[in-house]
């Protein structure tokens, strides 16, 4: 293969974007004439699968995942698809396609994620879903501030990838949740990671979100909390335990001023509350530096597994 020429795969999970889908496949091969493009038909009955292959043309795959959710879609896009640079958009031509070129060559210059950013452009104006400008901006805060990151837009759907991250990357996640996911998994393996402005246009007329505002957005924080606590269990834990500390000594404060004052423990309920959320914070305090130790170690096993996928990258090339 020539190193100058990157094999470039574009991929489109798609769930009824019948609507949409030839004009995004055309525009991005148009962008990207020599990539491949895969469009995923997740269970649609509007047609988008068909649609989608009366574009024709041999760069075009058209493939059906049985599994409901944009995360399964993804998991199985990156466990199938062989590429040197991935680009991931949403069948629902909310992206500009000339934006491509750009997030393709952070890849090849290095990148392992690059991150298409809409809020830094047109989301905002675009957007008729006002509490969803307020969600992608919360989940933005909360992610940068737990994790120390500089993300601009997590929650964008317009992403690039190294075959490094692909082959490495544990999707568990089934929905929408999954770009929170790779996000996250990015910042914590230490993976280069750069934002690129692209710009966003709202959904034609016709054309509706599959997006649950609320219950959705529930999901996201859920996983965001949960990723914290696989990644930075100690934190978690400890925190839980300093809670539980401070509880246990604001209820023996009392019973210890009554023994100082007459020399009975007059509290004895109060005093075994005490002792147990003593244990408690201590058991908590534990938990939290072995499961560090765990990750620890988990973090030296993927640093390795990523030798290894490098390395075979690099005898297949």
């Amino acid at each position: 293969m020539n190193d100058k020429e990157p094999r470039v795969a574009v991929l489109i999970p798609c769930y009824n974007e019948a609507q949409t889908i030839a004009k995004v496949v055309k525009d991005f091969h148009k962008t990207l004439p020599k990539a491949k493009i895969y469009v995923y038909d997740n269970n649609s009955n509007d047609g988008t699968a068909r649609k989608a292959k009366s574009v024709g043309g041999k760069y075009l795959i058209v493939k059906k995942e049985p599994k409901q959710g944009k995360g399964n879609v993804v998991r199985t896009m990156f466990r199938e698809i062989d590429a040197d640079i991935y680009l991931l958009v949403d069948g629902d031509d909310t992206y500009s396609a000339k934006d491509a070129r750009r997030l393709v060559d952070s890849v090849a210059n290095g990148a392992d994620m690059v991150v298409g950013d809409r809020l830094s452009s047109t989301y905002t104006s675009e957007n008729k879903r006002k509490f969803h400008n307020f969600g992608n901006f919360l989940v933005r805060k909360i992610i940068n501030r737990i994790f120390k990151s500089n993300i601009k837009d997590v929650m964008t759907g317009y992403r690039a990838f190294s075959f490094l991250f692909v082959k490495t990357f544990p999707a568990l996640s089934q929905g929408f949740e999954i770009e929170t996911e790779m996000t996250i998994h990015a910042i914590d393996k230490n993976m280069h990671i750069e934002n690129v402005v692209v710009q966003y246009r709202d959904r034609p007329s016709g054309s509706e979100s599959k997006l649950d505002t609320v219950p959705d957005g529930i999901k996201v924080i859920s996983i965001i909390f949960k990723l914290f606590r696989d990644y930075r269990p100690a934190i978690v834990f400890n925190t839980i335990a300093f809670i539980l500390y401070l509880v246990s000594l604001i209820f023996f404060i009392p019973v210890y001023l009554d023994y100082d004052k007459t020399g009975l423990v007059e509290r004895f309920p109060t005093l075994i509350v005490c002792g147990f959320t003593f244990i408690a914070g201590t058991l908590s305090l534990f938990t939290g530096l072995i499961l560090q130790a765990i990750v620890r170690n988990n973090r030296r096993d993927f640093e390795y597994k990523m030798q290894q996928v490098e390395h075979e990258y690099k005898s297949l090339k």
